[in-house]
């Protein structure tokens, strides 16, 4: 196949180095049609399960891509997406949008969950915890009754206006912005606790794009200065990115205990065995001394956060608050063609265990809330609190078999693929 021959960089997941597409000899919608169901038998992890059907006949090539994708396993994993905005998400941390994302609860409110500063929506003053009533004079209710609550925000380009009614408490307002470019903050925050004798790191990680290895290593030389034997990693709402990213990130928490083992092997269809590598932990400038890792995750959390979880699992014991992950095992590779990118599920992942197929997502050892009443980074915000508890005590305050925490219900939110998804941003 043409678009082996060269190297470029992945996404998802874990993203990673991927292969490449030459020139496209047309870019007219058949001829992309054709291309994605070329690409997609070769190289696609369940090409065997593809339905044979004529790409020529499809309106788009992301139409076609929809109508062969293996739906048992393949949700939204694989995508197509602009390459100029999948380049601003990976290289840049950066999305045009509002600049908040959110989550349904049990109650069906709709809430904001997280703010990015410099921001129309912090200039607009939404907060975490604000409670969503309206959506450009349309209630949110019905949006969230109709499928509507994603395409009601408009399209992801400069200049779009949006207008939302926010209740905080007993106050309700109005919130006018205009899209723009906004800058995701890979690491939002890095604290540090004293708890029972232990000094406890927290990092709040967004995702795992190429920003984030400056990021990470300023915040954990932080943590290093300040002689931390606990860590926090609050993933929370974060989709994934590139595996190299994962594979950093891991090696600063594993430290001397896992530098050169193995962090994760790739798997490939039997058309592409020969793509099957074995990725090893590095060693990395201020990696710290841990016995044990505790994550935060809620059901936001996915692909290359849950890998981070999996590969350090044989080395340390890593224990999960919160809620259970998304369930995203499998890796992309990038392809792009004409002026998009085709990200076709390519490879399952394992640890060094051989452990991986974790499509159900990854239990937590304790339940707790995502708190949105809350900060994050606040001690008595639900998820932390709970860590620091099982750091101080050695126990769940509540084990997850009986406790009874108000489930996400992301099924009634948008659903987004491609970059996107790892943000569930607007």
């Amino acid at each position: 196949m043409q678009y082996i021959r060269s190297l470029l960089v992945a996404v998802v997941l874990v993203l990673a180095l991927v292969p490449a597409a030459d020139a496209q000899t047309s870019c007219t919608t058949a001829g992309q049609n054709l291309y994605v169901r070329d690409v997609m038998s070769d190289i696609y992890f369940w090409y065997r399960e593809m339905p044979v059907l004529d790409p020529v006949k499809f309106n788009s090539p992301e139409e076609y891509l929809e109508a062969v994708r293996y739906l048992p396993r393949d949700r939204t994993f694989s995508y197509i997406t602009s390459r100029a905005a999948n380049d601003a998400f990976f290289s840049e941390s950066q999305f045009i949008g509002f600049g908040f994302s959110m989550a349904s609860t049990a109650g069906d409110e709709v809430r904001i969950s997280d703010v990015f500063p410099d921001s129309p929506a912090s200039e607009a003053s939404l907060s975490r915890g604000d409670r969503i009533v309206e959506v450009n004079g349309q209630s949110v209710e019905v949006l969230m009754a109709s499928g509507g609550l994603g395409d009601v925000f408009g399209p992801s380009e400069v200049g779009v206006e949006g207008q939302m009614v926010v209740r905080r408490g007993g106050t309700t307002y109005q919130a006018r912005m205009t899209k723009r470019l906004v800058t995701i903050p890979t690491v939002s925050i890095t604290k540090v606790y004293e708890t029972n004798g232990r000094r406890v790191g927290y990092v709040s990680f967004k995702n795992f794009v190429q920003p984030s290895f400056d990021a990470l290593d300023v915040a954990f030389a932080e943590l290093r200065k300040r002689e931390v034997n606990e860590l926090v990693l609050d993933l929370r709402y974060n989709g994934g990115g590139l595996v190299s990213v994962a594979q950093h990130l891991s090696s600063l928490i594993g430290g001397t205990r896992t530098t050169g083992q193995t962090f994760a092997e790739y798997f490939h269809n039997d058309r592409n065995a020969f793509r099957n590598r074995i990725l090893r932990f590095e060693s990395p400038a201020n990696a710290l001394a841990l016995d044990r890792l505790v994550v935060i995750t809620t059901h936001a959390s996915a692909s290359a956060s849950e890998l981070v979880i999996n590969a350090l699992r044989p080395f340390m014991p890593v224990q999960v608050i919160g809620e259970r992950t998304y369930g995203k095992p499998v890796g992309q590779y990038a392809i792009p063609f004409c002026d998009k990118v085709l990200a076709p599920v390519s490879f399952t992942v394992r640890n060094a265990n051989g452990e991986g197929d974790y499509f159900d997502g990854i239990a937590p050892t304790c339940a707790a809330p995502d708190d949105l009443d809350a900060q994050l980074g606040d001690v008595n915000e639900g998820s932390l609190k709970e860590a620091l508890a099982l750091i101080a005590t050695g126990h769940c305050s509540t084990p997850p078999t009986t406790a009874r925490i108000p489930s996400r219900k992301p099924a009634r939110l948008p659903v987004f693929g491609g970059w996107q998804s790892l943000v569930g941003a607007q």
